[in-house]
């Protein structure tokens, strides 16, 4: 059960992130004779209330794991998939740097993991 909720943040928290970059939308906040008006547009907005989703089952993560564990991990594995993720659905290239961040990235969750 553990390892599922950390999956389904990891899938809420990268798409939220790509979901926001795809619509391209930081949005707008107004104030007219005290009244407040926020603009974004639909891709924004299913990526905000993702990642916001995605927050929330950071808290419970962080409350579930070992802090100095899974914090490592979860960030060390997001990252690769953000990576993935721009390249697959965002089209952006990645560099050799990238490659061997996620590299580099991958073998420290290994040691990470290994037994003393």
């Amino acid at each position: 059960m553990k390892i599922i909720l950390v999956a389904v943040y990891l899938f809420c928290s990268i798409l939220g992130m790509v979901l926001m970059k795809k619509g391209g939308n930081a949005g707008s906040v107004a104030i007219d004779n005290g009244n407040v008006g926020l603009t974004i547009n639909a891709i924004s907005f299913i990526g905000l209330l993702f990642y916001v989703i995605s927050f929330l089952l950071y808290t419970k993560v962080v409350t579930t794991f070992d802090l100095s564990y899974i914090s490592p991990l979860i960030t060390g594995v997001s990252q690769i998939l953000i990576l993935i993720a721009s390249w697959g659905f965002l089209k952006e290239t990645i560099s050799k740097q990238g490659i061997i961040g996620a590299i580099i990235i991958i073998i420290g969750i290994i040691v990470m993991n290994l037994k003393k």
